[in-house]
């Protein structure tokens, strides 16, 4: 059986933005292992029951079944040890670290600043499934939510730990990219997918750092199809 992972599309089934996606993308394209991509919607849940759960990154390998942008990362390293991803010890402790650097530091942020633009990117079977969970999370609508003043504002402060490990290195890992890395560009690839918007200055350490993500194993993030080269617009 091959390999293949469930992965959220839009309203184009080329636009793929989920961040928890793109992590794992790019641990398998560090790993060198092939797989297939299948598109999947918010409200397609009983395409993914098997997993006993209703997110998506869903990993099937063969006969394994494995769900988690960072459980996968660890099924990756056992299975497959070859350039392993969080290794052992201070190396699997940092990565656990841009783990939830990403998810409460950084996310938040870009959330705000993007949020609109993620709603107009969705599926149009999957908007009201979307706006109703996230305003219920948010207990307020997605137009209030959406500020990108104050999301830029929260990003700006939260990238200082970043700009400070990137003045030092290309990447969070050190001379390569690593897990850290990978943890981390999920949400930047977000906002890259499935919005216009310009999270940061093309002279801060951060924008450096994300060329280079860009470019790494064949230009995976790069070569992404993204809202503008749907609706038209300037993509670099």
């Amino acid at each position: 059986m091959g390999r293949k992972m469930f992965d959220l599309c839009g309203r184009d089934e080329r636009l793929r933005f989920s961040p928890d996606c793109w992590r794992v993308k790019f641990a398998l394209a560090h790993k060198g292992l092939d797989c297939e991509f299948v598109p999947w919607k918010f409200t397609d849940k009983e395409a993914i029951a098997f997993s006993d759960q209703s997110k998506v990154p869903v990993l099937v390998d063969g006969d394994q079944t494995v769900v988690d942008s960072y459980e996968i990362f660890r099924y990756l390293d056992r299975i497959y040890p070859d350039k392993p991803l969080l290794g052992d010890g201070p190396a699997a402790e940092r990565a656990r670290f841009f783990k939830f650097y990403a998810e409460r530091s950084l996310a938040p942020g870009v959330m705000r600043t993007i949020l609109m633009d993620v709603f107009n990117a969705v599926h149009p079977d999957d908007r009201e499934y979307f706006r109703t969970t996230r305003e219920k999370a948010f207990g307020r609508t997605l137009e209030e939510m959406h500020s990108p003043s104050q999301g830029l504002s929260m990003l700006d402060k939260a990238l200082e730990p970043m700009r400070g490990r990137l003045e030092e290195s290309p990447f969070l890992e050190g001379d390569e990219a690593g897990a850290s890395d990978y943890l981390v560009v999920g949400a930047f690839m977000w906002a890259r997918v499935a919005s216009a918007a310009d999270l940061i200055s093309n002279a801060d350490p951060v924008y450096a750092w994300f060329q280079r993500m860009l470019d790494l194993h064949n230009g995976i993030g790069r070569n992404a199809t993204r809202i503008v080269d749907i609706d038209g617009g300037y993509a670099n």
